[in-house]
Protein backbone atom coordinates (compact mmCIF):
# COMPACT_ATOMS: atom_id res chain seq x y z
CA UNK A 1 0.00 0.00 0.00
CA UNK A 2 1.43 3.19 -1.03
CA UNK A 3 1.25 6.66 1.13
CA UNK A 4 -0.87 7.82 -1.56
CA UNK A 5 -3.84 5.81 -0.99
CA UNK A 6 -4.42 7.00 2.40
CA UNK A 7 -6.07 9.94 1.92
CA UNK A 8 -8.84 7.74 0.05
CA UNK A 9 -8.92 5.09 3.08
CA UNK A 10 -9.65 7.66 5.05
CA UNK A 11 -12.57 8.91 2.89
CA UNK A 12 -14.19 5.82 2.62
CA UNK A 13 -13.64 5.30 6.19
CA UNK A 14 -15.29 8.11 7.47
CA UNK A 15 -18.16 7.90 4.64
CA UNK A 16 -18.57 4.78 6.04
CA UNK A 17 -18.87 6.12 10.05
CA UNK A 18 -21.35 8.95 8.69
CA UNK A 19 -23.63 5.97 6.82
CA UNK A 20 -23.48 4.76 10.23
CA UNK A 21 -24.44 7.39 12.34
CA UNK A 22 -27.15 8.42 9.93
CA UNK A 23 -28.63 4.68 9.42
CA UNK A 24 -28.71 4.85 13.19
CA UNK A 25 -30.19 8.30 13.86
CA UNK A 26 -32.85 6.87 11.33
CA UNK A 27 -32.97 3.64 13.03
CA UNK A 28 -33.50 5.97 16.22
CA UNK A 29 -36.15 8.38 15.27
CA UNK A 30 -39.04 8.88 17.25
CA UNK A 31 -42.20 8.98 15.30
CA UNK A 32 -45.85 9.79 16.05
CA UNK A 33 -46.69 6.51 15.13
CA UNK A 34 -44.01 4.01 15.72
CA UNK A 35 -43.68 5.67 19.31
CA UNK A 36 -46.14 7.92 21.24
CA UNK A 37 -49.44 6.32 19.61
CA UNK A 38 -49.15 3.52 21.18
CA UNK A 39 -48.29 6.03 24.54
CA UNK A 40 -51.67 8.10 24.02
CA UNK A 41 -53.99 5.01 22.94
CA UNK A 42 -52.96 3.33 26.49
CA UNK A 43 -53.27 6.06 28.44
CA UNK A 44 -54.98 8.92 26.93
CA UNK A 45 -57.87 7.84 24.71
CA UNK A 46 -59.98 5.89 27.05
CA UNK A 47 -61.30 9.24 28.49
CA UNK A 48 -60.41 11.18 25.57
CA UNK A 49 -62.40 10.27 22.96
CA UNK A 50 -66.19 11.28 22.16
CA UNK A 51 -68.68 10.33 25.14
CA UNK A 52 -66.11 10.45 27.68
CA UNK A 53 -65.05 13.07 30.48
CA UNK A 54 -62.50 14.42 28.61
CA UNK A 55 -62.82 18.19 27.14
CA UNK A 56 -61.24 16.39 23.67
CA UNK A 57 -60.25 13.82 21.90
CA UNK A 58 -56.92 12.31 21.06
CA UNK A 59 -57.51 9.43 18.22
CA UNK A 60 -55.75 11.09 15.61
CA UNK A 61 -52.66 11.97 14.79
CA UNK A 62 -54.02 15.67 14.04
CA UNK A 63 -55.74 15.54 17.34
CA UNK A 64 -52.58 14.97 19.11
CA UNK A 65 -49.89 17.40 17.19
CA UNK A 66 -51.91 20.15 17.22
CA UNK A 67 -52.07 20.08 21.37
CA UNK A 68 -48.02 19.25 21.05
CA UNK A 69 -47.19 21.58 23.53
CA UNK A 70 -49.65 21.54 25.85
CA UNK A 71 -49.31 17.31 26.19
CA UNK A 72 -45.76 17.98 26.62
CA UNK A 73 -46.18 20.39 29.49
CA UNK A 74 -49.16 18.23 31.48
CA UNK A 75 -47.37 15.09 31.01
CA UNK A 76 -43.72 16.32 32.15
CA UNK A 77 -45.60 17.51 35.09
CA UNK A 78 -47.29 14.62 35.99
CA UNK A 79 -50.51 16.08 36.06
CA UNK A 80 -52.09 13.83 32.64
CA UNK A 81 -52.90 11.24 32.82
CA UNK A 82 -54.14 11.89 36.05
CA UNK A 83 -52.81 8.94 38.32
CA UNK A 84 -53.35 9.86 42.44
CA UNK A 85 -51.85 6.80 44.69
CA UNK A 86 -48.15 6.57 45.58
CA UNK A 87 -46.80 3.93 43.55
CA UNK A 88 -43.44 3.19 46.20
CA UNK A 89 -46.70 2.49 48.15
CA UNK A 90 -48.22 -0.22 46.43
CA UNK A 91 -48.57 -0.80 42.46
CA UNK A 92 -51.78 -1.12 40.76
CA UNK A 93 -52.81 -3.06 38.25
CA UNK A 94 -54.97 -0.19 36.66
CA UNK A 95 -52.16 2.22 36.83
CA UNK A 96 -52.17 4.70 33.71
CA UNK A 97 -49.24 6.63 34.70
CA UNK A 98 -46.41 7.06 32.47
CA UNK A 99 -43.10 5.62 33.28
CA UNK A 100 -40.01 7.63 32.78
CA UNK A 101 -39.32 6.04 29.35
CA UNK A 102 -42.57 7.24 28.28
CA UNK A 103 -42.40 10.62 29.45
CA UNK A 104 -39.09 11.04 27.24
CA UNK A 105 -40.42 9.73 24.35
CA UNK A 106 -43.36 12.03 24.19
CA UNK A 107 -40.67 15.17 25.08
CA UNK A 108 -38.27 13.82 22.43
CA UNK A 109 -41.08 14.05 20.00
CA UNK A 110 -42.67 17.13 20.71
CA UNK A 111 -38.48 18.73 20.18
CA UNK A 112 -38.54 17.24 17.10
CA UNK A 113 -41.35 19.08 15.95
CA UNK A 114 -44.17 16.32 16.06
CA UNK A 115 -42.90 13.91 13.31
CA UNK A 116 -45.48 11.54 11.83
CA UNK A 117 -44.23 8.69 10.68
CA UNK A 118 -45.88 5.75 8.74
CA UNK A 119 -49.54 4.34 9.98
CA UNK A 120 -48.26 1.05 9.43
CA UNK A 121 -45.48 1.05 12.49
CA UNK A 122 -47.78 1.41 15.26
CA UNK A 123 -46.98 -2.15 17.05
CA UNK A 124 -49.87 -4.16 16.17
CA UNK A 125 -50.27 -5.31 19.60
CA UNK A 126 -50.55 -1.90 21.06
CA UNK A 127 -53.07 -1.03 18.78
CA UNK A 128 -56.67 -0.53 21.13
CA UNK A 129 -59.83 -0.37 19.55
CA UNK A 130 -62.71 1.72 21.96
CA UNK A 131 -66.18 1.06 21.77
CA UNK A 132 -68.54 3.63 22.24
CA UNK A 133 -70.42 4.24 25.44
CA UNK A 134 -68.50 1.76 26.84
CA UNK A 135 -65.18 1.66 28.56
CA UNK A 136 -64.70 -1.77 28.72
CA UNK A 137 -63.12 -4.34 25.96
CA UNK A 138 -66.55 -4.75 24.27
CA UNK A 139 -70.13 -3.89 23.86
CA UNK A 140 -72.37 -4.58 26.87
CA UNK A 141 -74.59 -7.39 26.41
CA UNK A 142 -77.17 -5.33 28.82
CA UNK A 143 -78.35 -1.92 29.38
CA UNK A 144 -80.15 -0.70 31.65
CA UNK A 145 -80.95 3.29 31.74
CA UNK A 146 -83.29 5.60 32.77
CA UNK A 147 -86.59 5.71 30.27
CA UNK A 148 -86.16 9.31 29.41
CA UNK A 149 -83.65 12.28 30.07
CA UNK A 150 -83.55 14.01 33.27
CA UNK A 151 -83.72 17.66 33.53
CA UNK A 152 -80.80 19.63 35.84
CA UNK A 153 -81.87 22.79 36.10
CA UNK A 154 -79.10 25.60 36.13
CA UNK A 155 -80.04 27.12 39.64
CA UNK A 156 -76.51 26.71 40.96
CA UNK A 157 -78.34 23.90 43.34
CA UNK A 158 -77.50 20.46 44.29
CA UNK A 159 -79.84 17.97 43.76
CA UNK A 160 -80.33 14.11 44.57
CA UNK A 161 -82.38 11.92 42.01
CA UNK A 162 -83.03 8.21 43.08
CA UNK A 163 -84.42 6.66 39.74
CA UNK A 164 -85.90 3.05 39.16
CA UNK A 165 -84.91 1.02 36.83
CA UNK A 166 -87.10 -2.26 36.78
CA UNK A 167 -85.71 -5.17 34.42
CA UNK A 168 -86.96 -8.67 34.13
CA UNK A 169 -84.19 -10.62 31.81
CA UNK A 170 -85.54 -14.25 31.62
CA UNK A 171 -82.96 -15.63 33.43
CA UNK A 172 -79.77 -15.09 35.87
CA UNK A 173 -76.76 -14.27 34.20
CA UNK A 174 -72.98 -14.23 35.50
CA UNK A 175 -71.89 -10.63 35.40
CA UNK A 176 -68.04 -10.37 34.56
CA UNK A 177 -68.02 -6.52 34.50
CA UNK A 178 -70.35 -3.98 34.95
CA UNK A 179 -70.22 -0.07 34.67
CA UNK A 180 -72.20 3.13 35.37
CA UNK A 181 -72.58 5.48 32.22
CA UNK A 182 -73.82 8.60 31.76
CA UNK A 183 -74.41 10.86 28.28
CA UNK A 184 -73.25 13.81 30.61
CA UNK A 185 -70.73 13.05 33.17
CA UNK A 186 -70.00 16.71 34.00
CA UNK A 187 -73.23 17.31 35.67
CA UNK A 188 -72.42 14.30 38.11
CA UNK A 189 -70.83 14.77 41.74
CA UNK A 190 -71.30 11.07 42.54
CA UNK A 191 -73.99 8.04 41.87
CA UNK A 192 -74.82 4.78 43.45
CA UNK A 193 -77.03 2.09 42.25
CA UNK A 194 -78.60 -0.91 44.46
CA UNK A 195 -79.75 -4.04 42.69
CA UNK A 196 -82.47 -6.10 44.34
CA UNK A 197 -83.70 -9.19 43.44
CA UNK A 198 -87.87 -8.58 43.42
CA UNK A 199 -90.35 -11.90 43.67
CA UNK A 200 -92.74 -12.53 40.88
CA UNK A 201 -95.77 -11.44 43.41
CA UNK A 202 -94.65 -7.52 42.99
CA UNK A 203 -95.20 -5.29 40.50
CA UNK A 204 -91.40 -3.85 39.36
CA UNK A 205 -92.96 -0.73 37.14
CA UNK A 206 -94.94 0.22 40.46
CA UNK A 207 -94.05 3.70 41.86
CA UNK A 208 -92.74 6.97 40.04
CA UNK A 209 -90.08 6.70 38.08
CA UNK A 210 -87.57 9.27 40.00
CA UNK A 211 -87.80 10.64 43.26
CA UNK A 212 -86.13 14.61 43.47
CA UNK A 213 -84.77 13.14 47.78
CA UNK A 214 -83.64 17.48 48.11
CA UNK A 215 -87.33 19.17 46.83
CA UNK A 216 -89.66 16.58 47.27
CA UNK A 217 -91.54 15.05 50.59
CA UNK A 218 -89.08 12.27 51.38
CA UNK A 219 -91.72 10.01 52.62
CA UNK A 220 -92.28 9.03 49.34
CA UNK A 221 -89.70 7.03 49.93
CA UNK A 222 -91.02 4.35 50.72
CA UNK A 223 -92.85 3.29 47.25
CA UNK A 224 -89.43 1.74 46.64
CA UNK A 225 -89.25 -0.08 49.95
CA UNK A 226 -91.20 -3.16 48.42
CA UNK A 227 -88.02 -3.59 46.00
CA UNK A 228 -85.50 -3.48 48.71
CA UNK A 229 -85.84 -6.67 50.95
CA UNK A 230 -82.56 -8.30 49.82
CA UNK A 231 -79.94 -6.47 47.40
CA UNK A 232 -77.40 -8.62 44.89
CA UNK A 233 -74.53 -6.26 44.41
CA UNK A 234 -74.09 -2.06 45.51
CA UNK A 235 -71.94 -0.31 42.69
CA UNK A 236 -71.08 3.12 42.09
CA UNK A 237 -69.44 5.76 40.07
CA UNK A 238 -66.99 8.90 41.38
CA UNK A 239 -64.98 11.42 38.81
CA UNK A 240 -62.41 9.20 37.49
CA UNK A 241 -63.75 5.75 37.95
CA UNK A 242 -63.88 3.89 34.84
CA UNK A 243 -65.14 -0.45 35.24
CA UNK A 244 -65.47 -2.85 37.86
CA UNK A 245 -64.62 -6.46 36.50
CA UNK A 246 -63.89 -9.53 37.94
CA UNK A 247 -61.43 -12.51 35.92
CA UNK A 248 -60.57 -15.74 36.65
CA UNK A 249 -63.69 -17.60 38.34
CA UNK A 250 -64.63 -14.87 40.00
CA UNK A 251 -68.04 -12.94 39.96
CA UNK A 252 -71.85 -12.28 41.06
CA UNK A 253 -74.80 -13.14 39.50
CA UNK A 254 -77.37 -10.97 37.70
CA UNK A 255 -81.24 -11.83 39.13
CA UNK A 256 -83.50 -12.47 36.41
CA UNK A 257 -86.09 -9.87 37.99
CA UNK A 258 -85.67 -6.92 39.81
CA UNK A 259 -84.74 -3.08 40.39
CA UNK A 260 -82.24 -0.97 39.67
CA UNK A 261 -82.42 1.70 42.32
CA UNK A 262 -79.77 4.27 41.16
CA UNK A 263 -78.59 7.76 43.08
CA UNK A 264 -76.97 9.99 41.26
CA UNK A 265 -76.27 13.52 43.53
CA UNK A 266 -76.19 16.47 40.69
CA UNK A 267 -73.75 18.63 40.87
CA UNK A 268 -74.78 22.70 40.93
CA UNK A 269 -74.52 24.21 37.11
CA UNK A 270 -75.36 27.61 35.95
CA UNK A 271 -76.91 26.47 32.84
CA UNK A 272 -79.99 23.51 32.21
CA UNK A 273 -78.66 20.48 31.36
CA UNK A 274 -79.89 17.14 30.04
CA UNK A 275 -78.70 13.54 31.43
CA UNK A 276 -79.50 10.02 30.55
CA UNK A 277 -77.31 7.48 32.52
CA UNK A 278 -77.94 4.06 33.93
CA UNK A 279 -75.66 0.75 33.77
CA UNK A 280 -73.99 -1.69 31.42
CA UNK A 281 -73.76 -5.02 32.22
CA UNK A 282 -71.27 -7.69 30.98
CA UNK A 283 -71.92 -11.12 30.74
CA UNK A 284 -70.16 -14.58 31.14
CA UNK A 285 -71.03 -18.36 30.12
CA UNK A 286 -68.49 -19.79 32.27
CA UNK A 287 -69.78 -20.45 35.52
CA UNK A 288 -69.00 -18.57 38.80
CA UNK A 289 -67.25 -20.80 41.61
CA UNK A 290 -66.77 -17.62 43.89
CA UNK A 291 -68.81 -14.86 44.45
CA UNK A 292 -67.53 -11.05 45.33
CA UNK A 293 -68.81 -9.29 47.95
CA UNK A 294 -68.43 -5.48 48.79
CA UNK A 295 -68.97 -3.58 51.97
CA UNK A 296 -68.44 0.48 52.37
CA UNK A 297 -66.47 1.56 55.41
CA UNK A 298 -66.57 4.99 57.43
CA UNK A 299 -68.97 7.56 56.48
CA UNK A 300 -72.49 6.23 55.60
CA UNK A 301 -71.07 2.71 56.24
CA UNK A 302 -69.64 0.70 58.26
CA UNK A 303 -67.80 2.21 61.02
CA UNK A 304 -69.37 5.17 60.80
CA UNK A 305 -69.27 6.36 64.15
CA UNK A 306 -66.24 4.95 65.07
CA UNK A 307 -64.35 7.55 62.96
CA UNK A 308 -62.13 9.41 65.88
CA UNK A 309 -62.08 11.98 66.82
CA UNK A 310 -65.59 13.13 65.92
CA UNK A 311 -65.86 13.68 62.05
CA UNK A 312 -66.17 17.08 62.66
CA UNK A 313 -63.64 19.84 60.86
CA UNK A 314 -64.15 23.41 61.71
CA UNK A 315 -63.21 26.26 60.11
CA UNK A 316 -59.70 27.40 59.44
CA UNK A 317 -58.36 24.25 60.75
CA UNK A 318 -56.53 21.52 59.25
CA UNK A 319 -57.78 17.64 61.27
CA UNK A 320 -56.71 14.11 60.34
CA UNK A 321 -59.51 11.65 61.23
CA UNK A 322 -58.84 8.02 61.58
CA UNK A 323 -61.09 4.82 61.28
CA UNK A 324 -60.31 1.39 62.74
CA UNK A 325 -62.00 -1.94 61.55
CA UNK A 326 -61.13 -5.54 62.63
CA UNK A 327 -61.44 -7.82 60.32
CA UNK A 328 -64.24 -10.75 60.91
CA UNK A 329 -62.63 -13.34 58.29
CA UNK A 330 -60.06 -14.33 56.48
CA UNK A 331 -60.39 -11.94 53.16
CA UNK A 332 -58.97 -12.08 49.62
CA UNK A 333 -59.27 -7.98 48.46
CA UNK A 334 -59.66 -7.46 44.53
CA UNK A 335 -60.09 -3.86 44.49
CA UNK A 336 -60.36 -1.04 47.01
CA UNK A 337 -62.24 2.37 46.60
CA UNK A 338 -61.34 5.35 48.47
CA UNK A 339 -63.28 8.89 48.78
CA UNK A 340 -63.45 12.04 49.99
CA UNK A 341 -64.24 15.45 49.39
CA UNK A 342 -62.76 18.40 48.47
CA UNK A 343 -61.13 19.38 51.55
CA UNK A 344 -59.36 16.08 51.07
CA UNK A 345 -55.69 16.21 51.67
CA UNK A 346 -54.18 12.84 52.02
CA UNK A 347 -55.87 9.45 52.03
CA UNK A 348 -54.25 6.27 53.45
CA UNK A 349 -54.71 2.78 54.26
CA UNK A 350 -53.26 -0.14 55.43
CA UNK A 351 -53.89 -3.48 57.91
CA UNK A 352 -52.04 -4.76 60.79
CA UNK A 353 -52.69 -8.82 60.84
CA UNK A 354 -52.32 -10.35 64.49
CA UNK A 355 -48.82 -11.53 63.75
CA UNK A 356 -48.31 -7.29 63.34
CA UNK A 357 -47.64 -7.63 59.65
CA UNK A 358 -48.52 -4.27 58.21
CA UNK A 359 -50.22 -4.78 54.64
CA UNK A 360 -49.94 -1.77 52.46
CA UNK A 361 -53.09 -1.11 50.78
CA UNK A 362 -52.93 2.53 49.48
CA UNK A 363 -51.72 6.24 50.16
CA UNK A 364 -52.87 9.22 48.18
CA UNK A 365 -50.32 11.43 49.44
CA UNK A 366 -52.18 14.75 47.24
CA UNK A 367 -56.06 13.94 46.98
CA UNK A 368 -57.94 15.57 44.19
CA UNK A 369 -61.33 14.96 44.28
CA UNK A 370 -61.28 15.29 40.62
CA UNK A 371 -59.84 12.09 39.75
CA UNK A 372 -60.78 9.28 41.80
CA UNK A 373 -60.58 5.51 40.85
CA UNK A 374 -61.06 1.82 42.15
CA UNK A 375 -58.04 0.73 42.28
CA UNK A 376 -57.19 -2.68 41.28
CA UNK A 377 -54.81 -4.88 43.08
CA UNK A 378 -52.22 -6.75 40.94
CA UNK A 379 -52.99 -10.20 42.76
CA UNK A 380 -55.73 -11.20 45.45
CA UNK A 381 -54.44 -9.55 48.81
CA UNK A 382 -54.93 -11.58 52.36
CA UNK A 383 -56.67 -9.28 55.35
CA UNK A 384 -56.25 -12.17 58.14
CA UNK A 385 -59.42 -12.72 60.33
CA UNK A 386 -58.34 -10.35 63.35
CA UNK A 387 -56.25 -8.01 61.79
CA UNK A 388 -56.96 -4.13 62.18
CA UNK A 389 -57.74 -2.42 58.84
CA UNK A 390 -56.62 1.22 59.21
CA UNK A 391 -58.16 4.29 57.54
CA UNK A 392 -56.09 8.11 57.72
CA UNK A 393 -57.85 10.86 56.22
CA UNK A 394 -56.44 14.91 56.27
CA UNK A 395 -58.69 17.71 55.77
CA UNK A 396 -57.50 20.90 54.76
CA UNK A 397 -60.75 23.26 55.88
CA UNK A 398 -58.76 26.89 55.22
CA UNK A 399 -58.79 29.11 52.62
CA UNK A 400 -55.24 28.06 51.61
CA UNK A 401 -57.03 25.02 50.29
CA UNK A 402 -57.71 25.97 46.31
CA UNK A 403 -60.65 23.71 46.13
CA UNK A 404 -61.98 24.73 49.05
CA UNK A 405 -66.30 25.36 48.08
CA UNK A 406 -66.80 27.97 51.47
CA UNK A 407 -64.93 31.09 50.94
CA UNK A 408 -64.65 32.19 54.05
CA UNK A 409 -64.42 28.36 55.30
CA UNK A 410 -67.50 27.72 57.07
CA UNK A 411 -67.65 24.58 59.85
CA UNK A 412 -67.76 21.37 58.00
CA UNK A 413 -69.79 18.08 59.08
CA UNK A 414 -70.44 14.20 57.34
CA UNK A 415 -74.26 14.81 56.58
CA UNK A 416 -76.45 11.52 55.80
CA UNK A 417 -76.66 13.69 52.46
CA UNK A 418 -73.18 13.46 51.30
CA UNK A 419 -73.05 16.64 49.82
CA UNK A 420 -69.32 18.44 48.02
CA UNK A 421 -69.99 20.60 50.87
CA UNK A 422 -69.65 18.16 53.74
CA UNK A 423 -67.35 15.42 53.89
CA UNK A 424 -66.95 11.89 53.91
CA UNK A 425 -64.12 9.40 54.98
CA UNK A 426 -65.04 6.09 52.83
CA UNK A 427 -63.25 3.27 51.93
CA UNK A 428 -65.04 0.19 49.87
CA UNK A 429 -63.64 -3.08 49.50
CA UNK A 430 -64.70 -5.71 46.75
CA UNK A 431 -63.43 -9.06 48.30
CA UNK A 432 -63.86 -12.79 48.46
CA UNK A 433 -63.80 -14.90 51.34
CA UNK A 434 -60.36 -16.55 51.22
CA UNK A 435 -58.81 -19.35 50.55
CA UNK A 436 -55.57 -20.94 50.42
CA UNK A 437 -52.96 -19.73 48.18
CA UNK A 438 -54.91 -16.79 47.16
CA UNK A 439 -52.16 -14.45 47.49
CA UNK A 440 -50.95 -16.40 44.59
CA UNK A 441 -53.60 -15.97 42.28
CA UNK A 442 -52.58 -13.24 39.42
CA UNK A 443 -56.12 -11.22 38.54
CA UNK A 444 -56.18 -10.19 35.29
Amino acid sequence: MSFKSLPLLKSIAVALGLFTVLNSAKAQKITYYKDVAPIIQNKCQPCHRPGEAAPFSLLTYEDVAKRASFIKKVTQSGYMPPWKPDNHYRLFKNDRSLTNEEKQTILKWVDAKTPMGDAGETPKTAIKTYIEGTQYSRKPDLVLKTTSAFKVLGDNKERFIVFKIPFDIGSEKNVEAMEFFSSNKKVIHHANFAIHPVAADIDINQGVEFLNLTEDDRTKYSQYFPFKKTMTYYGGWIPGTSYESYSNNFGWVMPKRGVILLTIHYAPVSKDEENISGVNFFFKKTPIERKVEVISLGSAGVGEKSIEPYFFIPADSVRKFELKITTPQDQSLLYIWPHMHYLGKVFKSYAVTPKKDTIQLVSIPSWDFRWQEIYQFKNLVKIPKGSILTIEGTYDNTKENPHNPSSPPRNVYSANDMKSTDEMLTMLLVFLPYKENDEQIILK
